[in-house]
């Protein structure tokens, strides 16, 4: 099963992290398939870019975001996206 999640980098106790499209088995920092954005939390304000084609293209195929990953697409309007896409499609 592929998990959309947080990959940390960053130097100590100066973290930022990517948003990746990972195996769920592989480790955190490990091997992904997909690089969809990037999340910086000790910003002021935070940043966070996220390729929202490449979102919704991962999201189609069945990957379940993390609850960080979730929250953070629903700042960003994706899941609102994302939920009208499939009323859209179930309607049809």
């Amino acid at each position: 099963m592929l998990r959309i999640r947080l990959s940390r980098t960053g130097r100590k106790n100066q973290p930022s992290y990517r948003i990746v499209v990972a195996d769920q088995k592989a480790s955190r920092d490990g091997a992904h398939v997909d690089r969809i954005g990037h999340y910086n939390p000790t910003t002021d304000p935070t940043t966070l870019q996220i390729d929202s084609a490449k979102a919704e293209k991962w999201l189609a195929h069945g990957a379940q975001p993390s609850e960080r990953v979730s929250k953070l697409f629903k700042k960003e309007g994706i899941i609102k996206e994302w939920k009208n896409y499939l009323s859209t499609l179930l309607k049809n």
